[in-house]
């Protein structure tokens, strides 16, 4: 970039001040004006840029943002599932998808391993509430295209406990990663369970794909903090329930005339959601007031 023409682009990685940005007549490394510093902006992988003179000159708004690793943009969060082998850790699994929704990213839950041990309950639970259910079966190509229509055009996170299956769904997605089974976290370029920094590998059906660490690799407080009185509002199945209740700061949990418990004693809530609601709430009731800033 020789000039100080304008370009508009994404940044596809951030390391050691330099970032590598896209845009539509190739790729560029920059750096970043100062003025962000001094106003406490930090550009991030995934954000919209525009880039002058070989420097980042602008970031345009974000549609959100999590802090670890720092990921802008994101349209949806796949979580990949393993029917057994690991066993699914749906508290863990519940905790990504109140942060997806409370970040306004789009929670998918991806089954993998459906020849070890049935996958039914799982996609009936995800189903039930409106969360996207797909299943890979590597004997169906056809589960695979649907993954990779689902990724088409779009950013997206991956994450799940280690040995879920993340490295053999993106390389059955594109061969072209080449991602050893394993090894998706080195090679994303971060090394095992770090979070230094992301980077946006784009797909040769179109689309961007970003690790994450594995659900077991750290706090989910590392994403986001979120307050007991914002919690059931991350639980989608709740919302037509929330304000029926018989008192005006029902927690959801015990209270007598709680509508979410009413649903949930109907069969309108799967049962599993709301003891994992009620363990993230107690759990967010220890939070001291210095770790919510």
């Amino acid at each position: 970039m020789v000039n100080a023409k304008k370009k508009s682009g994404i940044i596809l990685k951030c390391l050691g001040g330099l970032y590598t940005v896209e845009s539509p007549d190739g790729i560029y490394e920059c750096k970043a004006r100062g003025v962000f510093r001094s106003k406490g902006i930090s550009p991030s992988v995934g954000d919209n840029v525009i880039v002058s003179g070989g420097v980042i000159s602008e970031i345009e708004k974000r549609k959100n943002f999590i802090i670890r690793p720092p990921l802008a943009n994101i349209d949806q969060i796949i979580f990949i599932v393993s029917t057994a082998s690991p066993a699914p850790n749906f508290l863990l699994l519940d905790k990504f998808i109140a942060i997806a929704e409370y970040k306004g990213i789009e929670p998918v839950v991806i089954i993998t391993k459906v020849d070890l041990a049935d996958s039914a309950d799982i996609r009936e639970i995800y189903e039930k509430i409106g969360i996207k259910v797909l299943i890979v079966d590597y004997s169906d190509d056809s589960s695979v295209d649907e993954v990779r229509k689902l990724l088409s055009g779009k950013i997206s996170a991956f994450t799940g406990n280690s040995g879920a299956g993340k490295s053999t769904l993106l390389n059955a997605v594109d061969p072209t990663l080449d991602i050893p089974t394993g090894e998706i976290s080195k090679k994303l370029g971060r090394g095992r369970h770090t979070t230094r920094h992301a980077e946006l590998y784009k797909l040769k059906d179109g689309g961007y794909i970003a690790d994450t660490p594995g659900f077991s690799t750290f706090e989910t407080n590392r994403y986001e903090i979120i307050r007991k009185e914002e919690l059931a509002g991350c639980f989608r199945e709740f919302s037509e329930y929330i304000g029926e209740c018989r008192f005006r700061d029902c927690s959801h949990t015990c209270e007598k005339g709680c509508a979410v418990i009413a649903a949930v004693e109907n069969g309108d809530i799967p049962k599993l959601r709301h003891e994992n609601y009620r363990m993230m709430y107690d759990e967010a009731k220890q939070l001291k007031e210095w770790e919510l800033k």
